[in-house]
This record gives structure tokens, sequence and C-alpha cells, in this order.
């Protein structure tokens, strides 16, 4: 189980969800140990991925520096977790991420036509040794337990006729993630969308990029892609953000009500308890379940 990269440069162009403006992304390769690297194309800024470089996490996972930010990164992380890769450069000319269709479906399709690199050096693995938990209340907590094996458990509970009580436990693989998760959308209710329109904010927002919701119906013609494409969506979220710790993570996440501030608040808890977690070689890790979950 080596470190991955890809094969070949890949561009793609689409429209920022805040903005409304074209974004061009491009992906480049990188030597191993590399790890993932954002570069803002306009500005020549380069911006590890790392908790340390996270300054937002109130309506997605933006990460930057004095000199400029990249928002809504985690979309396209949670592909790059399911397809393992390590080591990768990011290229934007502009301050956050296209949002595509509002899944991860279109970076998988970016993904599968650069082609995956296999490196020399073994991958790492991040995996949990000890319980970590980020935790409002009983109704709202984050959590990482040790398991031999990757599951993404997930709860969320909304006020709404279509969405309500919904509850999915996804055990990790990529063909798993391909088939079950990557197509899962974000979601937003009009009014809010109205409200933040009126900041200059989700200015790219529309029923191509994101489920919309009245205070009764999808707004959508298609429908849903999922009965519980909500929660779905939530586990694409969780895994892009558990990605910014720059690992996969072999262990158990569990979340309810969880958010992107909790999940950014989880990762720097758990980087920061040294016995919580063993950064290991893959080919030292104890079971092959793992690795299989890759192929």
């Amino acid at each position: 189980m080596q470190q991955r990269t890809i094969k070949r440069a890949v561009d793609v162009v689409g429209i920022g969800l805040h903005k409304g403006e074209p974004i061009s992304l491009r992906l480049e390769p990188l030597p191993e140990d590399s790890g993932i690297v954002f570069y803002r194309k306009d500005l020549a800024m380069s911006i590890p991925l790392s908790p340390k470089s996270v300054v937002d996490t109130r309506m997605a996972t933006v990460i930057g520096n004095e000199k400029g930010f990249i928002s809504t990164i985690e979309h396209f992380l949670s592909a790059i977790y399911a397809y393992g890769i390590d080591n990768l450069r990011v290229i934007v000319d502009g301050n956050e991420m296209p949002i595509m269709d509002g899944s991860s479906s279109s970076f998988i399709l970016l993904l599968d036509e650069a082609g995956i690199q296999y490196q020399s050096k073994p991958k790492k693995i991040l995996v949990v040794k000890e319980p970590v938990e980020i935790k409002v209340d009983s109704n709202k907590y984050v959590r990482l337990e040790p398991l031999s094996k990757a599951i993404f458990d997930f709860e969320i509970d909304f006020a709404h006729p279509v969405i309500g009580k919904q509850h999915y436990s996804f055990e990790f693989s990529t063909k798993n993630y391909k088939e079950y998760i990557a197509r899962a959308r974000t979601f937003g209710f009009a009014q809010d969308i109205q409200y933040l329109q009126s900041q200059n904010l989700a200015l790219g927002a529309s029923l191509q990029n994101a489920i919309g919701l009245d205070e009764h119906k999808v707004l959508n013609p298609e429908g849903l892609r999922f009965e519980d494409e909500f929660v779905r969506h939530k586990i694409l979220d969780a895994l892009g953000d558990m990605m910014v710790s720059g690992y996969n993570i072999l262990g158990r996440y569990v979340a309810k009500a969880g958010s992107h501030d909790l999940n950014y608040k989880l990762t720097t808890k758990l980087l920061a308890t040294s016995s919580a977690f063993e950064i290991v070689s893959a080919n030292r890790l104890e079971t092959k379940a793992f690795e299989k979950a890759f192929a």
C-alpha cells in the first residue's frame, strides 16, 4: 500500500458558490511526502493542508493565511480521501473551490481522468488509539474511536417534513464511496439562501449545485438522488473534513448534528493528544482490510 498522487495534470472550470464567478481548478502530481498543497494562482500563495491552516468553519471549511484564503474545500477533499491521494498540488485562481454539482461526483471524474500514480514510499495512516470527542450536549457531538476499519456513522434531525431524523452508517471503501456517498449533494433552505444573497454570499447557489428546500418540499424538479441524501452528504462532508488532518484515518467517526466547526475542533484535539493517535506506515498495519478498502 504505497503513497499516491495522480499520473497527469488535469484542469476544470466551475462556478464558485459564494461569488458566482468562474473558478479554474488544476491538479498536479507531487513527489512522496509532499502532502496536499493548495495554491492561489492569483496571489502566488501556497497553503499546506493542515488544521493549522483552517481560518473559518462557519459555512464551509476554509484554509488560508494573512495573504488570502480558499473556501469550500470539503467536497473536493472528500474525493481525495476516497481515492487515498497523499501528495497533490491544487491550484485555483480565486478564493473558493468550484462547487460543481454540490457533491463530489465531478471531482471523482476529474481524478479518474488524471489517473492514480502509485509512489515508492509506503502510505501513512492515522490510526486512532484512544477516543477523542467534541461534545456540545447529548444532541450535538462528534467523536473518533479506535476500530480496525474505517466507519463513518452520522445522525441528523431537522424540523422539516422532507428531512426529519436520518441516520446512516458507512463502512469506508473507495467502491462504496462512489456508489453510496459521492453523488449526495449539499442542501439549503430558500429563506436562508435569500438572506445570504442579500449579503453578497451564495451568489452562485442554484438548483444545479444544491438541493433547495422551501418550508414543505424539495424544489429541484428531478427530486432527490437518495431518499436519505441529506445525511449521506453530511458523511461526504465529514470525510473531507477528516482529510484536513492530511491522512486517511483508521477508526470510527461518530456524529450527531455534526458540523464543519465540530469536525475542525475534533481533528485539532486529536492531533494535540499524542496518546490518542499514531501515524503508521501502511505496511505495518495489523489488518489488510484497510488496504482492500482502497482497491
